[in-house]
């Protein structure tokens, strides 16, 4: 069988011919005659824009245009531009520049004259009277009537304010105070000295005479106490220890530490035992029926496995072909770099055999 003759590319098959020839002839009946016919219409759109629109509108339209806006503008300006033009122009300037000339005439000829006058014959002199007559009231008068009010109100203030707390202090506090201070001396002198003398005396002769030998007994009983008793117990309690430590507690301790280590060598000889045990009745038939029966039958599978999916793979490639055609063929080295291809021994592309060659 020749495995290198392959169909074409591109190639199509039954059920694309199927499909296509149809799709052909409604194409040729129904979508070539429109586009002939929008063809035409185009062609004779751009023919009538060419030679009749585009003249038409350069030559009547837009002059036409032109003219109707200068018409639209000339009434617009004469409605609503001209007459306040005219307007501003020819009354409201004219007017206003009479009036001003008309104010300057006022201002020059009548107010600034008048107003001189009244400042020179009236004003002035009426102001130097009023501050005549208010120097003099201010002298002969406001004065003396501030320096009358000024010390009515200071006589008012130290009325209400100031000689009421002044003679409370003079004539109430101060003896009160004065009687307070020596009530004081004389409590403290004759009642308050005595009595802290005697509670003096009092503390200095409970610390003499009933405190200090009170403490003088406790400490010595302390001090026989510890000699006596407490430092020859703890001795003896030391000594006590001291030998229970080296002649019970030591051997002790050594024993138990020589059956600890003999307990260990013992389990670990039992344990190499037991393993030795599982090794020779489990592991070694194990690792032999691995070695021996589960590998090759592994193999087996594998192979009929690979077989299987290869003759699958090429089952459904001829079908492919048959009905949708053969795809366009990549290069070799294109086809190499696909996320499809691979390296792997086990996952091989199996060989494609030509259609015509395999149904011959």
């Amino acid at each position: 069988m020749d495995m290198d003759k392959r169909p074409p590319a591109g190639g199509d098959g039954c059920l694309v011919g199927v499909i296509r020839i149809p799709v052909k002839i409604v194409a040729v009946l129904v979508v070539l005659p429109v586009r002939v016919v929008w063809e035409l219409l185009v062609a004779g759109a751009r023919a009538v824009h060419r030679h009749v629109l585009g003249p038409l509108y350069v030559h009547v339209v837009e002059p036409l245009l032109r003219a109707l806006g200068w018409l639209l503008t000339t009434l617009l300006k004469l409605v609503f531009v001209w007459p306040w033009v005219g307007l501003w122009r020819y009354v409201l300037v004219p007017a206003g520049q009479g009036l001003a000339w008309v104010c300057r005439g006022l201002y020059g000829r009548v107010l600034a004259p008048s107003g001189r006058f009244l400042t020179d014959r009236v004003l002035r002199p009426l102001g130097e009277a009023l501050a005549w007559l208010g120097r003099g009231g201010m002298r002969y008068l406001l004065a003396p009537l501030a320096k009358g009010v000024t010390w009515i109100g200071w006589l008012l203030g130290m009325a209400l304010f100031v000689w009421p707390w002044v003679a409370l202090w003079r004539h109430v506090l101060t003896p009160v105070g004065r009687g307070i201070a020596w009530l004081a001396a004389v409590a403290y002198r004759y009642v308050l000295t005595p009595v802290g003398h005697g509670l003096v005396w009092l503390a200095v002769a409970v610390f003499r005479y009933l405190l200090r030998p009170v403490g003088l007994g406790l400490v010595w009983l302390v001090v026989a106490l510890y000699r006596y008793v407490l430092r020859p117990v703890g001795l003896g309690t030391a000594w006590l220890a001291a030998l229970l430590y080296r002649y019970v507690l030591t051997p002790l301790g050594q024993l138990l530490v020589w059956a600890w280590h003999v307990a260990g060598r013992i389990a670990g000889a039992l344990w190499r035992g037991f393993k030795w045990v599982g090794w020779v009745l489990v592991g070694r038939p194990a690792s032999w029926a691995y070695r021996h029966v589960l590998t090759p039958a592994g193999h087996a599978a594998r192979e009929v496995w690979r077989t299987g999916r290869a003759a699958v793979r090429e089952a459904r490639a001829t079908v492919r072909r048959a009905l949708f055609g053969t795809p366009p063929v990549e290069p070799a080295r294109s086809r190499a770099r696909t996320l499809g291809s691979t390296t792997a021994a086990d996952a091989a592309p199996a060989d494609e055999i030509s259609l015509p060659r395999r149904q011959g």
